[in-house]
C-alpha cells in the first residue's frame, strides 16, 4: 500500500509539473499601448524583443529552443509594430518604457532579455534607465549611437542620400536619429551583457567591440559567416548561443 501511495504522489508531482507549462498569446495594455505577445515554457524567465518593423514570429526559433530548454519565454511585438497598430512616431526608450511595464503588470523578476538589431538597442536602453531590471542581456546587431554604427553602403542604402528625415517612414526616421547611448548610459549597466553580431553584419565590427568595452561586464562574440540576421531568423544557431551564455552565467 505504501508504495502504492508514493507512485500515486510521483504521478501527481509529474502532472502538476507538465500543468504548468505554458503555451499561449495574448495582448496586454502598457503606457496607453496594445502589445501583443506569445508566451512559452516554465521556468526562469525569458524576454525575446525583435528588430525593426518585425515581430516576435522572427525568433520562434529561438523562443522554441529556449522554452523546451527549461525557460519561460515571452516574445514581444514591439509598440506599432507585429500585431499592434502602426503608430506615427517612434522612440527606443519609449519601447523600452514599454518592456519595463511588461516585466512589471506580470510579475515577473529579473529576466534575462534577448533583442535582436533594434530589439538590443531597447534592451540596453532598458538596463541602464532602470539598472537592476534585468538578469543579463544578450543583443544581436545592436547599436548605441545613429551615426557611424552602420557600414557606409547600407547606411545610404536605408536612407538615401538626403537628410530629409520628414520624407521618411516613422520607423527608419528612429534609426536616423537615435539611439543615443552614451559611454556613461553603459557603465551604469553592471549585469553581464553578450554583444553579438555577424562576422558581415551591417553594424560595424569597431562599433559591435566598442559596445562590449563600454559595458562593465561585456563580452563581444561575432558569428562566422553571420550577416545581420542570418544565424537568427528560422535558425537554431541564436537559441544554442543563448542557452550556453545563460548556462555560463549560471541562470
Amino acid at each position: 500500500m505504501r508504495a502504492k501511495t508514493i507512485l500515486a504522489a510521483m504521478a501527481a508531482l509529474a502532472l502538476a509539473g507538465c500543468s504548468s507549462y505554458q503555451s499561449y498569446t495574448d495582448t496586454i495594455e502598457v503606457n496607453g499601448q496594445r502589445l501583443f505577445y506569445a508566451a512559452e515554457g516554465k521556468g526562469k524567465p525569458v524576454i525575446l524583443i525583435h528588430g525593426n518593423g518585425g515581430s516576435h514570429n522572427d525568433l520562434e526559433t529561438a523562443q522554441r529552443q529556449l522554452a523546451q530548454a527549461g525557460y519561460m519565454v515571452y516574445a514581444l511585438d514591439s509598440r506599432g509594430q507585429g500585431a499592434n497598430p502602426p503608430l506615427p512616431e517612434y522612440h527606443y526608450d519609449d519601447m523600452a518604457e514599454d518592456v519595463l511595464a511588461f516585466i512589471k503588470a506580470k510579475g515577473i523578476e529579473k529576466p534575462a532579455v534577448y533583442g535582436w538589431s533594434d530589439g538590443g538597442n531597447i534592451a540596453l536602453s532598458l538596463e541602464s534607465r532602470y539598472p537592476g531590471t534585468c538578469s543579463l542581456i544578450v543583443t544581436s546587431g545592436a547599436n548605441i549611437t545613429a551615426q557611424n554604427a552602420i557600414d557606409p553602403k547600407v547606411f545610404t542604402d536605408i536612407f538615401g542620400t538626403h537628410e530629409n528625415t520628414d520624407s521618411m517612414p516613422p520607423l527608419v526616421k528612429m534609426m536616423y536619429l537615435e539611439p543615443n547611448l552614451t559611454h556613461a548610459d553603459m557603465q551604469r549597466i553592471q549585469v553581464p551583457v553578450l554583444v553579438c553580431a555577424g562576422e558581415h553584419d551591417l553594424i560595424l565590427p569597431e562599433h559591435t567591440r566598442l559596445i562590449a568595452k563600454y559595458l562593465p561586464h561585456g563580452e563581444a562574440l561575432f558569428i562566422p559567416g553571420g550577416d545581420h540576421g542570418s544565424y537568427i531568423w528560422h535558425n537554431p544557431k541564436m537559441g544554442e548561443i543563448l542557452i550556453d551564455y545563460f548556462k555560463k552565467c549560471k541562470y
